[in-house]
């Protein structure tokens, strides 16, 4: 199966913390992609391929076709943003962005290839407060 018919297949992206996937497992899924197992405690686990994730723009790389974000866990590179579709406007140091992306890699530093980006610096003291709240309610709900 080629890469475009298992991303079509893919699940919707699931909100994470970058302190999440470091600590994270490689694991097949269902559909034959490359997922991780994130730990939410208590014994629960919950695999991922897709993610939505949110930080602040620590580096611009554009020679490299990356970023270097941070959110309240821990920094993650993401790849491919020269590709993204808007996305020129988040590519600023300082900016407070959402990226959602197929996880690359997890260690030694989480790396997500980019599918969509979006400057949330507008609203972004609301953004980054309710952030971890959404995740944890997002993650409780689908387990």
């Amino acid at each position: 199966m080629n890469n475009t018919a298992v991303e079509k297949k893919r699940p919707p992206p699931v909100k994470v913390l970058s302190g999440q996937l470091r600590t994270a497992q490689k694991r097949e899924t269902a559909d034959g992609g490359d997922g991780v197992l994130i730990k939410l405690g208590k014994g629960r686990t919950l695999l991922v391929s897709l993610v939505w994730m949110q930080g602040t723009v620590l580096e611009v790389q554009l020679d490299r076709n990356t970023v270097l974000l941070m959110d309240e866990t821990g920094t993650f590179a993401v790849h491919g943003v020269n590709n993204i579709p808007k996305g020129k406007p988040c590519l600023s140091q300082g900016k407070y962005v959402m990226v959602m992306g197929v996880i690359v890699a997890i260690s030694p530093e989480p790396v997500i290839r980019a599918v969509k980006m979006a400057d949330l610096s507008e609203l972004s003291a609301l953004h980054r407060r309710m952030w971890k709240l959404e995740v944890e309610e997002l993650q409780r709900l689908l387990v």
